[in-house]
């Protein structure tokens, strides 16, 4: 493209923005991704807010201090769709929209925990499209890597809204986002736990840590390959961090003081290299399933 195809001087000052957002597919996945990270934040701390409210005294970590601070405004439909979530039991006749907002819950909760560490990836993706780009060649637009990284998510999502409802007795106050306690929030830690000292957690890890490799290797023109590489990528992501949102049950589904510590823990551990962090984690979530259990027996 040259000449004219270049002159956006004849279009209004949005058409502008537009053009100059389609010419710049970093830009554009950069504010599309960071809108949604921060987006789901603030769903999910009103989502957090409510749900402390709900809650007798104690309930979960953190909830005497969401209970000091101002209700954050929701649309209707996440109004109810939360309500379902904080149901006591599975409602009869209402299954269907229950799990539909579990799923919604575990998907935002994925978006704002672990979307953020999959920067690095997609920042690659990036580089390797400018560099193809400038060569003249056909380049997949980025969005559509994320789109594929987000509905592996998404499957995951669904499995653990499942794990939900198939939990839910043994919540400390029997609501569906309490934390869970006895014998089952212990198991829960030492699957964690374990899982962080394991060949499959380094060996997804190491994928993460190292994503030009595959990206380069699997460059593609066609938009279902690209797609289908970022399924892969998100794998290799769910592989890295599915044991570690176990860890939510034991401290309420919906802690999101906890679940900013997750996804923090996630960012670092994919940008540094070793195992100390894993095992140091794999470590105190040991110590802390032995200390529950001891605490049931």
């Amino acid at each position: 493209m040259t000449g004219q195809q270049h002159d956006f001087s004849h279009l209004d000052r949005a058409g502008r923005a537009t053009a100059s957002l389609a010419r710049n597919p970093r830009l554009a996945v950069t504010l599309s991704v960071g809108v949604s990270v921060l987006l789901a934040w603030l769903v999910l701390a009103a989502m957090a807010i409510r749900g402390a409210e709900s809650r007798l005294a104690g309930g979960a970590p953190g909830d005497a201090l969401l209970r000091n601070l101002p209700r954050l405004p929701l649309p209707d439909f996440l109004d109810r769709l939360f309500n379902l979530c904080l149901a006591p039991a599975p409602l009869a006749g209402s299954m269907g929209m229950q799990a539909l907002a579990l799923i919604l819950m575990w998907f935002l909760m994925a978006v704002a925990a672990m979307l953020p560490s999959a920067a690095p990836m997609i920042r690659t993706y990036c580089e390797i499209a400018d560099t193809a780009r400038i060569k003249g060649e056909p380049v997949v637009h980025p969005l559509v890597l994320v789109a594929g990284y987000l509905s592996t998510w998404l499957v995951a999502s669904a499995l653990f809204a499942a794990l939900t409802l198939a939990i839910y007795p043994f919540a400390a106050q029997g609501q569906m986002l309490d934390p869970v306690v006895g014998l089952a929030g212990a198991a829960a830690l030492l699957v964690a736990g374990l899982y962080q000292f394991s060949g499959l957690k380094q060996a997804c890890l190491k994928k993460c840590r190292n994503p030009f490799s595959v990206l380069f290797a699997n460059w593609s023109t066609r938009p279902q390959r690209i797609f289908r590489l970022g399924m892969e990528q998100g794998i290799w992501c769910l592989g890295c961090c599915w044991a570690l949102m176990l860890v939510m049950f034991a401290v309420g589904a919906m802690n999101i003081f906890w679940m900013a510590l997750i996804g923090l823990f996630t960012l670092i551990e994919k940008q540094t290299q070793g195992r100390m962090a894993s095992r140091l984690a794999g470590a105190i979530l040991l110590v802390w399933a032995a200390a529950l259990l001891l605490g049931s027996a």
